[in-house]
């Protein structure tokens, strides 16, 4: 049986987006340093399981959001889906954060929200009652 270890990120400031998620999530820094042949810098944040990775390359300046293209461009990040146990108290976490949660939905077997993050990343938050 395969198991998904991790996803790798560009984003412009890897540690802040690292302690946004361990807030949200409990989550913890698993390593951080330069990324391969020093091409800028990784942050790897999770559980012992599974992590993201969040990285910048040399000049976080280049990381320009493109926006709303993920859902048409091959290959783009859609989004990160995260299952938590108290989805109330993650979206309150989310909004004391300054993020805005939204489409909000009651589905079988579950509930969620999505926000997108100081990077425009969307991030979907759900919960399995």
């Amino acid at each position: 049986m395969a198991q998904l270890e991790h996803v790798n990120i560009t984003v412009s400031d890897p540690k802040r987006t690292a302690a946004m998620l361990s807030d949200l999530f409990g989550w913890h820094t698993r390593w951080e340093g330069q990324a391969m042949a020093g091409l800028g810098y990784t942050v790897h944040v999770g559980t012992a399981d599974s992590y993201i990775a969040v990285y910048s390359g040399s000049d976080p300046a280049q990381t320009v959001p493109k926006a709303d293209a993920s859902y048409q461009t091959r290959g783009g990040l859609n989004h990160i889906g995260v299952v938590v146990d108290d989805l109330d108290a993650v979206e309150a976490k989310v909004k004391a954060l300054g993020f805005e949660a939204h489409s909000h939905a009651d589905y079988e077997p579950g509930r969620r929200f999505y926000f997108h993050d100081a990077d425009g990343v969307e991030i979907e938050v759900v919960s399995y009652d």
